[in-house]
């Protein structure tokens, strides 16, 4: 399952600094309401997250476990970007409609286009169970006993907490551990395409533009999220109808002038701002490269072959654009990090770190923590790497060899845990091979 995060990043850039940070919704309230009413915001922070009322969260669901989606008419329209709803429209291409290459256009509710696997969740409460999640550990020594009794109470707490019958309870970790949000979803799985530009706009600029600042492209794409009759969660059906949403957002054309108050709501996934130096340095010297290197490679491969067929080429145009994503990016990361002297900047800020740790008095509690952290990453270096090939190579760009590893485990599960477990699995299995040769 995909991490699921709910973040708001407030950026506010006047012409003299920076202002704002990364927010969870909920904790507005109290906490950052009166910093952001200073930038010039006009609403107030329960207008942004409430459970009592409609507010913006209730607009914002999560698209497909990794995008951010905006619902913006009261009949479930949704707005995400092209390269969100890249394998939607992929998965409808054919070489005499290729709607890859010359868009899609719904001209009306009975032609949108219903998809499989597709999810869109919206949070309906946000909580903190960090008490709960660590009631009994810090009694427990040993780390992995810790984290045992951590997921027992998970595990507890996510099928004993209040939740609608078509509701789901998560509980996530912020902040490595040392917090612990529940979660409650809806999530509605029939969605259709509803229109999408030819990739010549939605994908203008391609991987040269992409991750890169400004962008000149038209990523969107549009669908629309359906329900039971009775608003809720429904499979596919002709008599499920368009979904009502607590909140939309009208879609305004008054245009923006400098130093307007900005914020962006959504799901940005994971961020690993406080790594220390070394880490950084093993991301950028030792782990990128390799990676980088192992997609080039599954790239000119797939590329070889997209452009000798153009049915293979919509066959594979999903799977090569997630192949492309992260290539790209470890590569303007890495580019990013060397030119802003991150890691040295990150040296300097553990110097200062560590002189203040002496000044306090607190020498004996962090005294050795960089010198740990120093030993720790050397340490775990060539089995890092080694994880990265592994996963690169076997788990994420290799499908027979995917499938191979997953068959594996499956004949694990019928060896460790029975039969009943096997079964329970197989189906996951099928599900997943299928979705690799759909094409």
């Amino acid at each position: 399952m995909k991490l699921l995060r709910l973040l708001v990043l407030l950026l506010v850039l006047p012409a003299y600094a920076q202002q704002g940070g990364m927010w969870i919704p909920s904790l507005l309230k109290g906490i950052n309401e009166k910093e952001m009413k200073s930038l010039g915001m006009k609403m107030s922070a329960s207008d942004i997250y409430d459970v009592n009322k409609s507010s913006l969260k209730d607009a914002v669901p999560q698209f497909n476990g990794g995008c951010t989606a905006e619902v913006i008419s009261s009949k479930g329209l949704l707005l995400t970007n092209h390269h969100c709803g890249f394998g939607e429209i992929q998965s409808h291409s054919t070489v005499d409609h290729d709607y890859l290459a010359n868009g899609f256009w719904a001209m009306s509710m009975e032609q949108e286009l219903p998809n499989t696997d597709l999810e869109v969740t919206f949070i309906v409460r946000i909580e903190d169970v960090t008490t709960k999640v660590l009631e009994g550990v810090a009694a427990i020594t040993a780390e992995q006993d810790k984290q045992k009794k951590i997921q027992e109470n998970i595990t507890r707490l996510t099928g004993s907490l209040p939740k609608e019958q078509w509701q789901q309870n998560k509980i996530r970790t912020f902040y490595e551990g040392n917090q612990y949000m529940l979660f409650v979803t809806e999530s509605y799985t029939d969605v259709r395409l509803v229109g999408a530009p030819p990739s010549s706009i939605g994908k203008f600029g391609s991987d040269t533009d992409n991750w890169v600042w400004p962008r000149h492209t038209g990523d969107f794409s549009l669908f629309r999220i359906y329900a039971d009759k009775n608003n809720r969660p429904a499979a596919y059906s002709k008599d499920n109808v368009p979904y009502t949403p607590r909140h939309f957002f009208p879609v305004s054309i008054g245009g923006v002038k400098e130093d307007d108050f900005t914020l962006v709501f959504g799901y940005p996934g994971r961020t690993t701002e406080y790594l220390p130096s070394v880490a950084v340095e093993q991301i950028v010297n030792s782990l990128n490269p390799a990676k980088i290197e192992l997609r080039e490679a599954a790239l000119k491969v797939a590329d070889g072959f997209m452009r000798k067929d153009n049915a293979i080429k919509i066959q594979y145009a999903s799977k090569y654009a997630g192949i492309a994503n992260y290539w790209k990016k470890w590569i303007g990361e890495t580019q990013g990090l060397k030119k802003s002297n991150a890691i040295g900047i990150k040296k300097a800020y553990e110097k200062d770190f560590t002189a203040k740790a002496i000044k306090a008095g607190k020498q004996a509690e962090y005294g050795n923590l960089l010198a740990d952290f120093e030993k720790n990453y050397k340490e775990i270096a060539p089995y890092a790497l080694s994880r990265d090939y592994f996963m690169e190579v076997v788990l994420r760009n290799t499908e027979l060899l995917t499938m191979a590893y997953r068959l594996y485990q499956l004949e694990q599960v019928y060896n460790s845990k029975g039969e009943q477990s096997f079964n329970d699995r197989k189906g996951n299995i099928i599900a997943a091979m299928a979705d690799v040769y759909k094409d």
